[in-house]
């Protein structure tokens, strides 16, 4: 084996490892807009599209924007969780539908050792 087949094997690997990574992340999100299309695929007709941007763990902004399926109920100003990929296939909303990114959970709160950053009921983090 050449160093250079042996360099391109790693690589392969490891960007295996990245994707399988990537595909198992929920990332913590704000709900920022809707997403209104009065022309979807059939079995895309009952189901809500909201626009969410990811943030970090003080509530700021931390990345692109995302259009998402709403599997939750969730509406603009909330905090939740979307996964991507095939793991956004995987909930009762979006099961065997053409979706790429699925909102699953609305956060109620969450704390970062042992402090609390984030709870609904007080509003924005912080």
């Amino acid at each position: 084996m050449t160093v250079a087949n042996a360099l391109t094997d790693l690589r392969t690997s490891a960007s295996e490892i990245v994707f399988q990574l990537v595909e198992w992340v929920m990332v913590l999100a704000k709900v920022v807009g809707t997403v209104v299309s009065s022309q979807k695929e059939r079995s895309m007709e009952s189901l809500r599209f909201m626009v969410v941007e990811p943030v970090d763990i003080n509530g700021k902004p931390a990345g692109a924007h995302v259009v998402a399926i709403d599997a939750v109920g969730s509406g603009p100003g909330e905090y939740v969780l979307y996964a991507t990929g095939s793991s956004a296939r995987q909930t009762q909303v979006t099961d065997k539908k053409p979706c790429d990114a699925v909102i699953m959970a609305i956060v109620d709160q969450w704390e970062i050792g042992g402090e609390v950053k984030y709870r609904k009921a007080d509003g924005e983090p912080g």
